[in-house]
C-alpha cells in the first residue's frame, strides 16, 4: 500500500500543479483542454490513493478495488505520455527520470491491485469507459503535441504602395511617400519579433546594342544573393544599387490580432540633382505565432560595433551592421515550460551599404554563437511559427520628378 501510494500522491500532485496551470494559462483551446484532463486524472490518482488505503485497510466501500485500479491505470497512462513527451521535446533531466520512475510505478502498482482479485460490476461498461477516455486523452495528447505544431498556418501580408513624390519649395530636394501595412486575414495572431524598410538608389543605363548571351549569364548567378534582384535585360545594363534610406517601421515585440492591421506612412527624401534614376523600394518583418509562444522583456540587447551580444556568425559580414533584440520565449503549455530548458528569441536587424534584411533564431540561453543544423532550423520554425514576410522590390522612377529641376 505504501509503494502505491508513493506512486499515487506525487502524480496527482505534479498533474494538479500542471492542470491548473495549463486550464489558465495555455495559449490554445486544446492547451486548456490538456490542463482539465491532467487535473482529471490528478483527481482521479487521489481518489484511487484513497480506495487503496480503504482497500488494504477496513475495506469499508465495496468498489475500493475497482477504484483504486481506475485510478492507477489513469495515472500510468498519464504518466507513459509525460514520459514520452519529455524524451521527445524536454531537456530537464530531472523531469526524464521522474516519470520514468512514476510511469513504472504507477504500472506496477495496477499489476498489484489487480492481482488482489479485484471485483469489477458490469466489466464491460468500465472495460469501455475506461478504453474510450484513454482514447480521448491521447487523441487530444497528439493534436496538440503532434499535429498541431507541424501546421504553419497563413501569414499576415505586408504591403508597400507608393504616393507621388512632391517637390520641394526652393526645387532643390524631393520626397517620395510611401505607405507600409501588415494585414492579417487569418485567424491566429502574431508576434512582430522584428521589421525593416529599406530604399535603394538605382542607376539605369541602357546600351546601344542588345547585350550578349553572357552577359544574361553573368547577371543569373547574382541572383543567389538576397541583396541583388534584378530582372535580365537586353538593353539595360545593371548596376548595384546603394541604399538611401533604412528604418523599422513597428516597434519590435508588438503583435498582429486575427482579422487585424497595422499601417505606417515613411518619406525617402532625395536632392533633385540625385545621380539615381528610379528607388527600389523593400519591407519585410519576422513573424512568430501567438498560439505557439508567449514572449516576455523583448527589448534592444546590442550592437555588432558595440557593446552587447551579437554573436560572431551575425557579424561574418564586414559590410553589414547590426542591431539585436532579444527577450524571453515562454511556451504554449505547461508540460514544455516544465520540461523544457528556458528559450531566448533574437532578431537582428543588418543594413549597409548594399541593403538590409532581418535574421532571426530561438535558442537556450549561452547558446547564441553555435550555428544550428537544417533540422535544427526546420524544427524550430515549425514549433513557433517563425516566418519572413516581405514585399519589394517596388520601383518608382525618379525621372519624370528630376525633369522639374
Amino acid at each position: 500500500m505504501a509503494l502505491i501510494l508513493l506512486a499515487l500522491l506525487p502524480t496527482a500532485l505534479l498533474l494538479g500543479w500542471w492542470g491548473i496551470e495549463d486550464l489558465s494559462e495555455a495559449l490554445t483551446y486544446t492547451g486548456r483542454i490538456t490542463g482539465a484532463i491532467l487535473i482529471l486524472v490528478a483527481g482521479l490518482s487521489l481518489l484511487g490513493a484513497a480506495a487503496v488505503v480503504d482497500h488494504w485497510g477496513r475495506n469499508i466501500f465495496p468498489y475500493s478495488g475497482v477504484v483504486a485500479l481506475i485510478g492507477t491505470v489513469a495515472a500510468s497512462l498519464t504518466n507513459a505520455m509525460l514520459l514520452l513527451e519529455a524524451f521527445r521535446d524536454g531537456d530537464s533531466t530531472l523531469y526524464r527520470v521522474l516519470f520514468s520512475l512514476l510511469t513504472v510505478g504507477s504500472a506496477w502498482a495496477v499489476l498489484t491491485v489487480w492481482r488482489t482479485s479485484v471485483v469489477i460490476p458490469s466489466p464491460k461498461r468500465v472495460a469501455a469507459a475506461v478504453i474510450v477516455s484513454s482514447a480521448l486523452a491521447m487523441a487530444n495528447f497528439g493534436y496538440q503535441h503532434l499535429y498541431q505544431p507541424s501546421q504553419q498556418g497563413a501569414r499576415p501580408l505586408v504591403t508597400i504602395a507608393v504616393g507621388k513624390p512632391a517637390l520641394s519649395k526652393d526645387r532643390k530636394k524631393f520626397a517620395v511617400p510611401v505607405d507600409i501595412k501588415i494585414e492579417n486575414h487569418s485567424n491566429v495572431g502574431f508576434f512582430v519579433l522584428g521589421t525593416e524598410f529599406h530604399a535603394m538608389g538605382e542607376r539605369v543605363s541602357l546600351s546601344r546594342t542588345d547585350l550578349l548571351r553572357k552577359k544574361w549569364r553573368a547577371d543569373a548567378k547574382t541572383f543567389r544573393d538576397f541583396r541583388v534582384q534584378h530582372p535580365l535585360s537586353r538593353r539595360e545594363i545593371y548596376q548595384p544599387g546603394q541604399l538611401v534610406l533604412a528604418q523599422p517601421w513597428m516597434p519590435a515585440g508588438n503583435w498582429i490580432e486575427a482579422n487585424d492591421a497595422f499601417a505606417t506612412k515613411t518619406v525617402v527624401q532625395l536632392p533633385i540633382d540625385t545621380p539615381y534614376d528610379q528607388l527600389a523600394l523593400y519591407a519585410s518583418a519576422q513573424i512568430a505565432r501567438k498560439d505557439r509562444l508567449g514572449l516576455w522583456q523583448f527589448q534592444v540587447n546590442g550592437y555588432s560595433w558595440g557593446s552587447g551580444k551579437v554573436p560572431q556568425w551575425v557579424k561574418k559580414d564586414k559590410n553589414l551592421d547590426s542591431v539585436a533584440y532579444r527577450g524571453r520565449v515562454y511556451e504554449n503549455n505547461a508540460i514544455d515550460r516544465h520540461t523544457m530548458d528556458p528559450r531566448y528569441v533574437a532578431v537582428y536587424w543588418q543594413f549597409g551599404t548594399h541593403g538590409a534584411a532581418l535574421l532571426a533564431s530561438i535558442t537556450r540561453n549561452g547558446e547564441e554563437n553555435r550555428i544550428q543544423s537544417g533540422a535544427e532550423i526546420r524544427e524550430t520554425t515549425s514549433r513557433y511559427g517563425l516566418a519572413t514576410v516581405e514585399a519589394g522590390p517596388i520601383k518608382q522612377t525618379l525621372w519624370d520628378i528630376k525633369n522639374q529641376q
